[in-house]
């Protein structure tokens, strides 16, 4: 309840300024090519407890280091690189694949009239003790901006706590990464019912 108190106050103040225009939907990709897509991890909140980033790298790097020494510096190379490729290539394949590539969803196309805004507002990481687990879980608010006024949102769509999972992995960013996979899903899924 906290968590999801917290994430609305999030959202409520980084879209109170346009937030009329967020009824609109994702129709205004009808004819386009290509979007731009960029992953904003700026308010992010991590784990029930709702740390920053910084404080979470912090206190699980100091757990990982009680069980092995130096085992920190590797996984925050993981955690990183997952941010930057592993999650986001996740999302954009099953968000192309989903919308049936209408439109082309890439991180790649400064010419592209529109730019998709993916704030990740919430990460929680899950866990795997074998025969027991618990997902990971990501909440997002995807904004469509034109690239000229990349404040001004057009349309906007939040996908709260999608859950990913992958049986009998024990590493947190894989499970994570299956969070955004269902987001992209999900999304390609409500997009293209607008590019018809």
């Amino acid at each position: 309840m906290k968590n999801a108190f917290y994430i609305l106050f999030l959202i409520a103040l980084g879209t109170a300024q346009s937030f009329a225009q967020s009824i609109k939907n994702f129709n205004l990709l009808k004819g386009e090519k290509e979007v731009e897509v960029i992953f904003n991890y700026d308010n992010l909140r991590v784990q029930k407890e709702n740390y920053t980033e910084e404080e979470y790298i912090k206190k699980h790097s100091a757990n990982l280091e009680k069980k092995a020494n130096g085992s920190s510096a590797d996984w925050k190379v993981s955690w990183n690189q997952s941010k930057e490729n592993a999650w986001p290539a996740k999302f954009l394949f099953e968000a192309n694949m989903h919308s049936k590539y209408k439109v082309k969803f890439t991180r790649n196309a400064p010419k592209s009239k529109y730019v998709l805004l993916v704030d990740v507002y919430w990460i929680y990481s899950g866990w795997d003790a074998g025969v027991i687990n618990q997902p990971a879980k990501v909440t997002t608010v995807i904004k469509l901006v034109p690239r000229e006024n990349l404040t001004e949102v057009l349309a906007q769509l939040m996908f709260n706590e999608i859950k990913g999972n992958q049986f009998a992995n024990y590493s947190n960013e894989v499970r994570i990464r299956e969070g955004f996979a269902k987001t992209g899903k999900k999304f390609g899924k409500k997009v293209v019912k607008y590019l018809k």
